[in-house]
């Protein structure tokens, strides 16, 4: 009976002593958490260990959702009220119901779809991604069916600049860095490409992809292939027409270069700190309270992305087709825009290029967990799956609609170039196969 006692005393302690005494590192016990919500999909067994501030969040409210959307769609609609609320535009009619097709899906797909590996700012963001994701896809299997000019002007639906045709600019029309003939600006070549709009891009860009991959010499192997597709498909479009000083030092040693570099520094801050992810309600003070606030639209642990490409040939073929993948969107961007006659400042091209950026932060997540999944039997991820689709479907798009507007074939000498490093690429894969296979007899025996 004494030992008995004894032992409740010790899980009475144990019980209600302080997070910091149960978990030294401060982080243990709030990741198991956030995986227990993000394994359930709910929040059943872990209620308490919420914080106050934040629990009202992850409480399931499906139910009450689902009344409040339907009071909405009964305003909106009219239902109840057809005569006073139909408008006789048809038009306005068919916008109004496509909207509301729209709205209805994401609601869906943030209250019920499955979640994925990424658990903040909260699995429900990374649920309407995954809906939008599903729209964009579908979206684009619909402008695959339609004619090209059907499909241009299908484009104005979007933005009413656009479905005109706009002249591209080419970059490599004039390549002397100083034109004495110009008395206003000798260096007008440089000025003009130095202030245009893809050097911030590309910055930008390149920082995202850092802080996604997280593994220097494969985002060098992207920011010199991407130069290579240029190199390859200048022959059909004008913007890939570069000058040798545009693409080398201004694109791979200064854009690039300083994007990469300032994403691999972000990652390595923030991987070399120690997170105490405890509650907002727990910090001492405002500012806490507001970096608290802010560090949940960070990830929870900063992981290193080991991709190991020369593990052996399958994991070689592997990342480099995570490689191809990449430049494919990358490529789609400028053919898509020259197809549809979207200009570079137009708002499409801006929300394309956030909305991949959104669902390829979970698909490298899969992927590279996929990966270094161990089990006989795996499969990838949902956003893998659709990052894929994707791209293939903007992929046809563009052998669709520009069959006929890239008239100049191809240069031989880069025919020549590219059937060469296939097939050094092809039997160098041949041989490492054939030496592992050989070492592996040499090991058996």
């Amino acid at each position: 009976m004494v030992l008995n006692f004894q032992n409740w005393a010790i899980m009475s302690r144990m019980r209600f002593s302080s997070p910091r005494q149960m978990e030294p590192d401060g982080s243990r016990r709030g990741r198991k958490k956030e995986h227990d919500i993000q394994e359930n999909g709910d929040v059943n067994g872990v209620e308490d260990e919420l914080d106050p501030w934040t629990a009202w969040a992850y409480k399931p409210r499906t139910i009450s959702i689902l009344f409040v959307g339907a009071c909405f769609l009964i305003w909106a609609s009219g239902a109840l009220d057809p005569e006073n609320s139909s408008s006789g535009d048809v038009v306005t009619s068919v916008k109004r119901g496509i909207w509301a097709v729209v709205a209805v899906f994401l609601a869906y797909c943030l209250l019920q779809a499955p979640s994925t590996v990424l658990i903040r700012p909260h699995p429900a963001i990374w649920r309407l991604v995954h809906g939008l994701a599903v729209l964009y896809l579908v979206a684009l299997t619909f402008l695959l069916f339609q004619k090209r000019d059907d499909a241009r002007q299908f484009m104005k639906f979007l933005h009413p600049d656009l479905g005109v045709e706009l002249p591209e600019r080419s970059y490599g029309a004039d390549c002397r860095i100083y034109v004495p003939e110009n008395l206003s600006n000798r260096f007008k070549n440089l000025y003009d490409t130095l202030f245009d709009e893809f050097v911030p891009a590309h910055i930008f860009g390149w920082w995202g992809k850092a802080i996604m991959i997280r593994n220097q010499p494969l985002l060098w192997v992207l920011s010199i292939g991407f130069e290579l597709m240029e190199l390859t498909f200048r022959h059909m479009l004008p913007n890939f027409n570069e000058c040798w000083w545009d693409s080398i030092i201004l694109d791979i040693l200064i854009c690039n270069w300083f994007g990469i570099w300032a994403g691999m520094h972000t990652v390595r801050y923030f991987d070399g700190r120690t997170y105490e992810w405890v509650g907002i309600s727990r910090q001492p003070n405002i500012f806490s309270k507001v970096k608290r606030t802010l560090g949940q639209f960070t990830p929870a642990h900063w992981d290193k992305d080991e991709w190991h490409p020369l593990l052996g040939p399958w994991r070689f073929i592997q990342v480099l087709s995570l490689c191809i993948v990449f430049l494919t969107v990358e490529l789609n961007t400028f053919f898509l825009k020259f197809c549809l006659w979207i200009p570079p400042r137009n708002p499409v091209i801006i929300y394309r290029l956030i909305l991949w950026w959104l669902i390829a932060i979970p698909t490298v997540r899969e992927y590279n967990s996929y990966l270094q999944d161990r089990k006989p039997v795996k499969k990838v991820g949902a956003f893998c799956w659709l990052s894929l689709a994707i791209c293939i479907i903007e992929l046809l798009i563009c052998i669709k609609f520009g069959h006929g507007l890239f008239p100049e074939p191809m240069p031989l000498w880069l025919v020549v170039f590219w059937s060469s490093v296939g097939v050094a690429l092809v039997a160098f894969l041949a041989i490492w196969s054939w030496q592992l296979h050989k070492t592996l007899g040499k090991k058996r025996r």
